[in-house]
């Protein structure tokens, strides 16, 4: 029988051999970074180009087209993004395409027209730039002010009977018109936009659009918000884009206004509930200032569901 001793001095003769050092493991991945993202702007009568960037939101835009050109923020009436005209369909609302070339229309000159209200509708749609200037996005063909030479759509509205009304938002502007009496004149004060000279004779004027042209030229967007800060997102889908279009056509039948930004808002809205109550109780605490009537919310939930239906 092999001794305790003898086994002892086996093994030490044959010592143990170190278990192999594990391979280096290959150092993570440093995350990807976001790149700067960087626009290019002039001023739509004419400028050299600028680049911008580091803004989320339209007031913090102006801002920087703003710096960039050496003008006031306020000189700023609205943009439109990859056309230097007055084009309505073209027009910055929530979200720009990380290619899109932005082009500033800045203040031109100011004046002043009588209206004497006719019909309850003046013929006019009005939009903002969300920094505090109302404007006209649509003069209705046969209208009120269709009839006056002198008012065209992208004339910002200053004041109405002398009373200032920058700062407003578009549907405080509406109800202002809409509130006017029949059968008394007022004056409106109006800034129409700086134009570069193949742009003199333009008046813009539609009733009705068939469809608002896509801007968006890559497949990611930068959304901008009025609360919170802007995100890079994926371009809209078939069944947000049509949606959001006829939320847009429900704000102008009933409010007079075009806002495609908040059509986008609503329809975001309506894919976080399951019935109109629902979504009736949520558009009260998300847009609460709108204050939105009863049965125009009920069209806008149908229309969303019409849209999803159409787009399967």
């Amino acid at each position: 029988m092999e001794s305790a001793a003898a086994r002892e001095a086996r093994g030490a003769e044959a010592p143990r051999q170190p278990a192999p050092s594990p391979a280096p493991s290959e150092p993570p991945a440093a995350p990807r970074a976001r790149p700067r993202l960087v626009f290019r702007t002039q001023l739509a009568h004419g400028s050299p180009t600028g680049k911008i960037e580091g803004f989320t939101n339209v007031r913090e835009l102006y801002a920087k087209i703003a710096e960039a050109f050496g003008i006031a923020p306020t000189e700023i009436l609205f943009c439109t993004l990859n056309s230097h005209k007055v084009d309505m369909q073209k027009l910055l609302g929530g979200q720009i395409g990380l290619e899109d070339f932005i082009f500033a229309h800045v203040r031109g000159e100011t004046k002043e027209v009588e209206v004497t209200k006719t019909e309850d509708a003046l013929g006019l749609t009005i939009t903002d730039n969300g920094a505090g200037y109302a404007f006209i996005k649509r003069i209705k063909e046969g209208s009120i002010i269709n009839r006056i030479e002198a008012v065209c759509v992208g004339d910002s509205i200053e004041a109405i009977n002398d009373h200032s009304i920058v700062g407003c938002r578009h549907y405080e502007v509406a109800k202002m018109l809409r509130e006017l009496p029949k059968a008394q004149p007022f004056t409106l004060r109006l800034v129409q936009p700086k134009r570069a000279f193949d742009m003199i004779s333009q008046r813009s004027r539609s009733s009705k659009c068939p469809v608002e042209a896509k801007v968006t030229s890559g497949r990611e967007t930068l959304r901008l918000r009025s609360g919170g800060a802007a995100t890079v997102e994926e371009v809209p889908t078939e069944f947000e884009e049509e949606a959001s279009r006829k939320v847009d056509d429900l704000l102008e039948s009933y409010m007079g206004i075009r806002d495609p930004e908040l059509a986008s808002t609503m329809v975001e809205t309506s894919k976080k509930t399951v019935s109109v109550q629902e979504f009736a109780r949520r558009l009260d605490s998300v847009l609460g200032e709108f204050a939105f009537p009863d049965e125009f919310v009920v069209e806008v939930w149908a229309a969303i569901g019409e849209a999803r239906e159409a787009c399967g």
